[in-house]
């Protein structure tokens, strides 16, 4: 038995868990209401899999819209694929959950920020993120309808570092 219980990397899978329940959702009965996502993630992950010119263009993470027009999504255990437009130019993507550096819902103000801290374990942050960073990625993000705004409530940024090892 291990010394002591990790849940910084328990909290991670739990909520890597909670953005593929949240994508099979949608792929059973589409995108509700106003919900769209904002994902970006790591280009350079073994995992993913891109069209060259776009690695080439985001060599190192690219932000991609789920919201108007979508197809062949597809959620398994370790990641999910999605057909996205990129300027009238439709192409498949594969992105692991692992290779997901940040999740936003606009619509609810909800976001997750996934952080990893260069060490010998290679160790993950998660923080649920704030209204203030959640409005950044909605203002920075490819493909944003003109109607669109940020967001006015309040969330609240929950850390894990508490709950890191020495």
């Amino acid at each position: 038995m291990i010394g002591t219980i990790d849940y910084g990397n328990l909290m991670h899978r739990a909520m890597r868990g909670l953005i593929q329940e949240v994508l099979e959702g949608v792929l059973a009965d589409g995108l509700p209401g106003e919900h769209h996502f904002f994902i970006t993630f790591d280009t350079q992950h073994p995992d993913v899999e891109i069209a060259d010119w776009l690695s080439d263009r985001y060599p190192g993470e690219m932000t991609v819209v789920m919201q108007h027009w979508y197809d062949n999504l597809t959620v398994t255990d370790e990641g999910f694929g999605v057909t996205l437009n990129f300027g009238d130019a439709p192409e498949p993507l594969y992105i692991p959950y692992d290779a997901i550096k940040t999740f936003v819902d606009p619509s609810v103000e909800f976001g997750l920020r996934f952080e990893t801290q260069e060490g010998e374990d290679q160790e993950t942050d998660l923080e649920v993120v704030d209204e203030e960073f959640v409005a950044e990625i909605a203002d920075s993000a490819p493909s944003k309808p003109a109607e669109e705004k940020a967001p006015t409530g309040e969330a609240e940024v929950v850390s894990l570092d508490s709950f890191r090892k020495p």
